[in-house]
């Protein structure tokens, strides 16, 4: 993904985000490769503080920043720290690496040959993983998670933890000292997000077909739709029996009715509908 990717992304899953500094160019890739990406990786930063924004971005001298691509603090809102190639994940089981690429089941981890840095984006959840992280913290990293999985067409199986990767000792994201989340139930959760429909692109109002198909008289398919169209709105009152193909007093007296409730006096709300009205009407 380009930054821009990601940020359509976190709008399109509801991701509470803020930008720090100049994180779109800050990146490692001139120390190697960013990509191909293959997965998601879920990291606790060790410490309670409120505020790890610097510590992510800068790194230490051990260990330069970005620390990671996201930062996620405890009221569930995604830092956005580094894009390109980041010091989160270090070496780790290629055995591992093949498993997210073919989203099958993770194999023991118990190798440290592979450059993680090169192929998986990061999230550094602000908690020391002594204890569970927020709840805010939680819902956000599901729905992370699947804005990443979903862009890149990614099953669940693309999402793995710091320690289930293969670097000696470590076992993050925890849930309490030394204990790692049940990353099952994690990507389990991941899937059922990944899973809920999107909501579907609101329909293109109809084209208006002319002033001249309002008119005393008229009788045509436009004064039907348009009736419906009314009555679906909440002006049905003044139908007695319901819309019609022929414009009536009823036709009028409702899109009056509808002109007005749209604060249009005057020639405005003459009960005959223009392209404005129908527009507004089928909105």
């Amino acid at each position: 993904m380009t930054a821009a990717q990601i940020v359509a992304q976190l709008k399109k899953f509801n991701v509470p985000y803020k930008e720090f500094k100049n994180w779109k160019t800050h990146n490692r890739n001139h120390k190697g490769a960013w990509g191909p990406v293959h997965g998601f990786m879920v990291h606790h930063t060790g410490s309670d503080s409120k505020d790890q924004r610097a510590l992510l971005y800068d790194g230490y001298s051990s260990l330069p920043g970005p620390l990671s691509h996201f930062g996620l603090a405890q009221d569930g809102t995604v830092h956005l720290i580094g894009w390109g190639r980041a010091n989160h994940a270090g070496r780790g089981d290629d055995d591992v690496l093949r498993a997210v690429i073919a989203e099958k089941d993770l194999p023991p981890d118990n190798e440290s040959n592979t450059d993680g840095n090169r192929h998986f984006y990061g999230v550094e959840v602000w908690y020391s993983g002594s204890h569970r992280m927020t709840d805010a913290q939680y819902a956000t990293l599901r729905r992370l998670a699947a804005a990443v999985c979903d862009f890149h067409g990614w099953n669940e199986k693309s999402v793995i933890a710091h320690g289930e990767w293969g670097s000696p000792g470590k076992w993050d994201p925890g849930m309490a000292p030394g204990r790692m989340m049940d990353m099952g139930k994690v990507r389990s959760d991941i899937k059922a997000t990944l899973a809920k429909p999107k909501p579907k692109p609101k329909p293109k109002a109809p084209a208006f077909p002319g002033r001249g198909y309002f008119r005393p008289g008229a009788r045509n398919q436009y004064v039907t739709q348009l009736g419906a169209q009314l009555v679906k709105r909440g002006y049905g009152r003044f139908y007695s029996v319901g819309a019609g193909p022929t414009w009536t007093g009823s036709d009028r007296a409702a899109v009056q009715a509808f002109q007005k409730a749209q604060g249009w006096v005057g020639s405005d709300a003459d009960g005959y509908p223009g392209p404005v009205t129908w527009g507004r009407l089928f909105s």
